[in-house]
């Protein structure tokens, strides 16, 4: 009766198996990487190929560090270590110790040869390659219609941009007959004046499975398209012609279709808050309007004729009033200089002097008479008293201050 085992169990016997073999314990491989991963980790995960098989391998980062070389892809080695089974796949892999290159694989001396060609060409150049286009209305996809590839595209396209519209040029993407059904669907989807923007990729894969892309028709179709390329083949570490020919290079499919399209919600986002900063300016662009207006208007007030007139009205007013009060001021200060002038005049008056009861004598010639030498027997005087005047004729002169006069017929023809 047969014995019943568990999946581990089998796994466990079969790994138990392998790692008690004297060969498989240490052992000598040569073949050409293929599909290598350098992982965050440090491991390497590739596979050594030849014509006719495969071994999957391993070399974790304790063995990876001490290498010499950085293993490529095609690069032909010889990997000694043991064969093993990884329990979580049940695979038997080559967990590697050491590696040594031995040359450079077919395939990856073909790669290199038509990359020197096409770069001496100019195909590569810089000044070569198209802008993509900002919101693309139509998208042209070559690729295989039932690969995961496309859907991936369509999935991120349809989430971050559903505007969109997306043209699938079905293509065979690995084999003999891939190359010319790539370049058939470049050329159908350049040709339509709709599409503004074309995918063209696959997912991940060996060297040969990619190998399409490294297809020198291929690589002139794409520089010869007229509309803007993305190439999207493989993994991030895959590289092919396509890529360098390309107008941009993507990583995967996914990230292609996150290049080629803006998240629309983002987007809105962008145009709202755009719109909101747009009405912000405006307002303000118009208030600085208004207040410059309502400034140049007050500027304007200022400076109209009337405003002006009014001005020069409202001096005028004020210099006359000043010139009034000037005048009235000059006109008080004189009436008062003239009074007192006039008590001054009045003080040293000789009617002053007269109403204080003095006397003024004047000869005939009118001269007045200060000493008594002045006049003679017989001279007639006039004398001015306070409120009149008494003529008389002198009759006698005497010593010092002595005249005698008669006033009984003084008569002058002049009086």
């Amino acid at each position: 009766m047969s014995r019943l085992f568990s999946v581990s169990q089998v796994t466990n016997y079969l790994r138990a198996l392998l790692d008690g073999d004297e060969i498989l314990s240490q052992v000598l491989v040569q073949g050409e990487i293929s599909n290598f991963t350098h992982h965050s980790s440090g491991h390497m995960y590739f596979t050594l190929k030849n014509a006719n098989s495969r071994l999957r391998s391993v070399m974790f980062r304790s063995n990876a560090n001490s290498l010499q070389f950085v293993p490529q892809v095609g690069m032909s080695v010889i990997a000694q270590g043991n064969i093993s089974i990884y329990e979580r796949d049940g695979q038997y892999q080559l967990y590697v110790s050491s590696m040594r290159p031995t040359g450079q694989g077919k395939l990856y001396l073909a790669f290199l040869d038509l990359k020197e060609k096409l770069e001496r060409e100019g195909l590569f150049e810089p000044e070569h390659k198209q802008r993509l286009p900002f919101l693309p209305k139509t998208i042209g996809v070559v690729t295989s219609p039932s690969g995961a590839a496309l859907h991936d595209i369509l999935s991120i396209i349809e989430r971050r941009y559903p505007r969109a519209h997306v043209l699938v040029a079905p293509a065979i993407v690995q084999g003999a007959e891939a190359p010319a059904s790539i370049v058939q669907g470049l050329e159908q989807l350049g040709q339509l004046p709709e599409v503004d923007v074309i995918i063209v990729g696959r997912g991940g894969g060996s060297i040969e499975e990619l190998w399409a892309f490294n297809d020198e028709q291929v690589a002139r179709a794409i520089f010869n398209c007229p509309k803007p390329v993305i190439s999207a083949v493989g993994h991030e570490t895959d590289f092919t012609i396509a890529d360098f020919v390309a107008d941009l290079r993507a990583a995967t499919p996914s990230a292609a279709a996150e290049a080629v399209v803006p998240i629309l919600a983002e987007l809105e986002m962008s145009l709202v808050a755009w719109q909101n900063r747009l009405s912000i300016a405006m307002q303000n662009a118009i208030l600085r309007k208004e207040h410059a207006a309502q400034a140049f208007s007050a500027r304007l007030v200022q400076q109209h004729p009337e405003r002006k007139l009014a001005e020069l009205v409202q001096t005028l007013d004020g210099l006359d009033e000043r010139l009034l009060r000037a005048m009235s001021d000059t006109l008080t200060g004189a009436a008062q200089q003239v009074q007192a002038c006039a008590t001054s005049l009045h003080a040293l008056s000789p009617l002053a002097v007269l109403a204080r009861g003095y006397t003024i004598t004047l000869n005939q010639a009118g001269d007045i008479i200060r000493v008594p030498s002045q006049v003679e027997v017989g001279d007639k005087l006039e004398t001015v008293v306070n409120q009149g005047r008494i003529y008389s004729k002198v009759i006698s002169v005497g010593g010092i201050g002595h005249v005698t006069t008669d006033n009984g017929d003084c008569i002058w023809p002049r009086f």
